[in-house]
């Protein structure tokens, strides 16, 4: 559900991830944009949200790494709406304005490390955190969409997996669950809603709000590749050629245990993962190369171009 603000201009705040292993999602959601007459304006000299790292040695420290993002667009760039495609970095944000709102000792922690970096306090309700399904949806619309591409991934079944920090803990995130047009935490839609109105098929797929383990890869990654591995089935098994995927820590955990799933536990699954954005920037008439296709593990330009979408 729409705060009735303008999206089409917003403060972008891409990430670690997005400088990193997910180069192919920053570069999608761009040209995504620029085909889409939207524009993003990097937050100044950003720093990491606090990720999962931080947050658990110190989650008043993370809160104030977020707060410190949203202060730059708010305070120094006039922004009221940040765009952050990342899941763990939309949490994070999300999760320190609600921190921010309801913990008064965490207003003194951000308050005291923001005095002595030297930069403005942010203040609870300076922005709006969205995500880049936020942005889209609300601002180009499923019928601006549909008469943009013109059911370009017709033919095309896709599983969209939303992951777990998109919807959860639900407090956090207090526009959704508001009944129409607003999001769901126990069945999210909104990529659902983008890709369809591009013409995909949409299958029935049960896991899409599951965990894949990402933050258990490094210290237990025969359970992050068995979470995988259920959620390849579980598409698989839906019909879906692709996994449609809005988060880069997800996306790459897909990838990676996804050939591990087969070198470890003999399962091999021929499902593709894919960015939405790569999707949509496809369907708006963009080059595969532009919107990183070539830069990911999942080989699918072989299944795009046999349905004329790549």
């Amino acid at each position: 559900m729409s705060s009735g603000k303008n999206y089409k201009k917003v403060a972008y705040y891409p990430g670690c991830a997005l400088e990193g292993t997910a180069q192919a999602y920053d570069r999608s959601t761009k040209e995504v944009g620029k085909a889409l007459g939207l524009e993003l304006e990097e937050v100044k000299n950003w720093n990491c949200c606090g990720a999962m790292e931080v947050k658990n040695i110190d989650p008043k420290i993370q809160t104030y790494l977020s707060s410190r993002v949203m202060s730059i667009a708010a305070n120094e760039m006039g922004h009221d709406v940040v765009m952050a495609p990342c899941n763990g970095c939309y949490h994070n944000l999300k999760k320190a304005e609600y921190d921010l709102q309801n913990d008064q000792e965490s207003r003194k922690v951000v308050d005291r490390i923001s005095t002595k970096a030297g930069h403005d306090t942010y203040q609870a309700g300076q922005v709006e955190t969205i995500h880049a399904l936020d942005w889209i949806r609300d601002e180009i619309g499923e019928e601006g969409l549909r008469e943009r591409t013109k059911g370009a991934l017709k033919g095309l079944k896709v599983a969209n997996y939303y992951g777990c920090m998109y919807t959860r803990p639900r407090h956090i995130f207090p526009e959704k669950d508001q009944g129409e047009g607003s999001e769901s935490t126990l069945t999210p839609h909104f990529m659902d809603d983008l890709l369809a109105a591009a013409g995909a098929e949409n299958v029935d797929f049960p896991l899409k709000t599951a965990c894949c383990g990402g933050a258990h890869t490094l210290s237990d990654s025969d359970t992050s590749t068995l979470l995988v591995t259920n959620i390849l089935k579980a598409a698989e098994a839906s019909g879906a050629e692709v996994i449609a995927t809005e988060c880069p820590t997800c996306h790459s955990g897909l990838e990676m245990h996804q050939i591990r799933a087969e070198k470890n536990f003999g399962y091999k699954s021929n499902v593709k993962i894919v960015y939405f954005t790569q999707l949509l920037g496809l369907a708006l008439g963009l080059k595969p190369k532009a919107v990183g296709l070539h830069e990911n593990i999942s080989n699918s330009t072989d299944l795009l171009r046999e349905k004329g979408i790549a």
